[in-house]
């Protein structure tokens, strides 16, 4: 059997979707045959039940409030102590930068006067206005510390 040029074009297009233009076609939702399918008939009480879920009584509309109003309330409280905690962490960070800026000019004070300090000149003023002198060797007595820097006098000392 021979299929002629024609016949296979008209195959061929059939076979293919090709949407023209930009709009796309609107289908057809429901065939008309399921449209117009008859309801089933509905006992009375079940129509009863529905009828009844439809409405809403007293006290599921104020178990929903009371609910509502407990969820509102936690999240103010949540959102309060949040602001809080990030209120409370810029504040030490501000104190711990104040802190190092401090400690930082502590430092700088100390070198200062550290390297401000003339040892020679210290040792002069106790030597000929205090009348300090070094010590000599018997005037040096030595105490076991135990570690400790702190050293209690339960007597007098020699001269």
């Amino acid at each position: 059997m021979a299929v002629n040029r024609n016949d296979r074009r008209r195959t061929a297009y059939r076979d293919s979707i090709y949407v023209q233009g930009s709009t796309a076609r609107k289908l057809q939702a429901l065939p008309a045959y399921e449209e117009q399918q008859p309801q089933k008939k509905l006992s009375s009480r079940t129509r009863k039940n529905r009828e009844r879920a439809l409405h809403m009584n007293i006290g599921s509309v104020l178990s929903m409030a009371v609910a509502m109003l407990a969820a509102g309330l936690i999240l103010t409280v949540y959102l309060t102590l949040q602001s809080d905690i990030t209120n409370s962490i810029k504040h030490i960070a501000s104190l711990e930068s104040t802190l190092n800026e401090l400690k930082m000019e502590n430092d700088e004070n100390y070198s200062r006067i550290t390297n401000n300090v003339d040892l020679e000149e210290v040792k002069r003023v106790a030597m000929q206005e205090l009348g300090m002198r070094y010590a000599e060797e018997g005037q040096i007595i030595r105490f076991n510390g135990e570690g400790s820097d702190y050293m209690r006098q339960v007597g007098n000392i020699p001269d």
